[in-house]
């Protein structure tokens, strides 16, 4: 039987353990981090704390990741690395080739986890699925799952692979429901890593965020945030450059919200939160 994943208490932080897989509750996000910006935040990351960075080839600033990993002096047993194949690279070989670039690129060893980025229905998700069980099984990534999988899409990964996944990385934040897919998810073993989890910064002054944010006397992102990794199996990859920032991003785990709190968080869920959508996303659930 296939057991849900669980969010644990390990070294003061909240660590999702999925399908075998043990995963820091809150990751650098690098998406549109660049040159030595990127370097530097990865660097400043990993010195506050943080023990899991995650980037992908469409940012291209793996390199960047590498050199802020080399300069933090963070030995590389102590924290985690996941990275991204594109959508134009789901043919199986091609799978392949991109992780093992990545390798390269981020001069780590094997990355911690492996995603798909976006499906491609160009291409049978068999093959893509082919790719990312032979990267692990060749020692290219310690882990594998997807990103921007759908309710029908996550099934059939699930069928399809003859590795486990261990997780879903999708747009998650208060005015997005991922209810339904989180439960889906869970009922694999699968954990959610959200992407964009402050809304792009939308919620930051929304009076429900900021009125908890004054009773708890945080920051806002910090409200937030805590929101997402008080639900079980569920990681936050919030992105900043900015020291002081990054360091309140991780901030979130001395403090909890009541059940209250958690559902008025909940309740700013809207129809049309939906906020990154390109022209090639699957038909969203």
């Amino acid at each position: 039987m296939t057991r849900p994943p669980e969010s644990r208490i390990d070294n003061g932080q909240i660590v999702v353990h999925a399908n075998g897989a043990a995963i820091p509750a809150v990751a650098l996000g690098t998406w549109q981090s660049t040159d030595d910006a990127c370097a530097r935040a990865v660097g400043e990351a990993l010195r506050s704390g943080y023990r899991h960075i995650d980037t992908a080839v469409a940012y291209g600033n793996e390199a960047q990741v590498a050199e802020g990993i080399r300069a933090s002096g963070v030995a590389r047993d102590q924290f985690f690395v996941t990275t991204k194949v594109w959508r134009d690279d789901m043919a199986r070989d091609a799978v392949l080739r991109s992780a093992a670039d990545s390798v390269r690129r981020l001069d780590s060893g094997p990355v911690d986890l492996l995603l798909l980025h976006w499906p491609n229905p160009d291409v049978p998700l068999a093959d893509s699925l082919a790719g990312l069980v032979a990267a692990k099984r060749e020692g290219l990534a310690r882990h594998i799952g997807v990103s921007n999988f759908t309710l029908p899409l996550i099934g059939e990964a699930v069928r399809l692979s003859e590795e486990p996944l261990v997780t879903n990385q999708v747009e998650y934040h208060p005015r997005l429901d991922q209810g339904r897919l989180i439960r889906a998810c869970a009922a694999h073993g699968l954990s959610l890593t959200a992407y964009s989890p402050l809304g792009r910064g939308a919620l930051l002054a929304d009076p429900v965020i900021t009125a908890i944010a004054e009773a708890h006397g945080r920051e806002p992102a910090q409200i937030v945030l805590r929101w997402l990794v008080q639900q079980p199996g569920v990681i936050a990859a919030p992105k900043s450059v900015t020291p002081q920032r990054i360091r309140n991003n991780l901030a979130v785990f001395d403090f909890e919200l009541g059940e209250i709190e958690m559902a008025r968080i909940s309740n700013l869920a809207r129809p049309d939160g939906r906020m990154i959508n390109p022209a090639f996303a699957p038909a969203w659930d």
